[in-house]
């Protein structure tokens, strides 16, 4: 896994502990947008022979997605409104244009939103427990999927051009550790 350069502040666990129901309602979402990434990095010509990969990625987040609305469901939790993320929105503002270099940075950054999930998805696996264990192994069951989805998008970027993926890579976790810490007045994953 990533070395990341900073970790998951302190204040993260506790604040989305204090509501769970809008950390699902976000956590919907992004497996929604996650299956949508996977079906936009079709577009570029570089990743035409991994389709079926990117096919696979999409429809394993459209099963997770459909997995936190049951969740939803159950716990009475309303479908809302998004809310933007400040840490995606921070990464995704410095994917450069241009083709090659969008796609690459596209990966790196999809890359990343699947390993800090992963990281996450961890942490609130041991975090919540006390409250809700089905929440709990839920959020456990994830882990591995979205590890593999992380070193996948990786893998894709490095078969395009190796020494620039790792230059962006640093680039993208020197700018995660800049904007992982700063607060986020909604309880979020990312």
């Amino acid at each position: 896994m990533l070395l990341w350069r900073e970790k998951i502040p302190d204040f993260w666990l506790p604040h989305v502990r204090s509501d769970l129901g809008s950390v699902l309602n976000d956590h919907a979402h992004l497996e929604r947008k996650a299956a949508t990434s996977a079906l936009n990095l079709e577009k570029y010509p570089e990743l035409w022979e991994h389709v079926s990969e990117l096919n696979a990625i999409a429809i394993e987040e459209l099963q997770h997605f459909e997995l936190v609305l049951r969740l939803m469901r159950e716990r009475g939790v309303p479908f809302t409104v998004p809310k933007k993320s400040p840490w995606i929105s921070g990464m995704m503002q410095e994917v450069r244009k241009g083709r090659r270099g969008q796609c690459i940075d596209h990966l790196v950054v999809c890359a990343l939103i699947e390993g800090r999930s992963c990281e996450k998805f961890q942490v609130l696996a041991e975090g919540v427990r006390d409250l809700d264990p089905k929440l709990a192994d839920f959020y456990a069951s994830l882990v591995e999927s979205e590890g593999n989805h992380y070193a996948t998008y990786l893998i894709m970027a490095r078969h395009i051009d190796l020494p620039e993926t790792e230059e962006r890579l640093d680039y993208f976790l020197n700018l995660d550790a800049q904007l992982i810490g700063r607060p986020n007045p909604n309880p979020m994953l990312h």
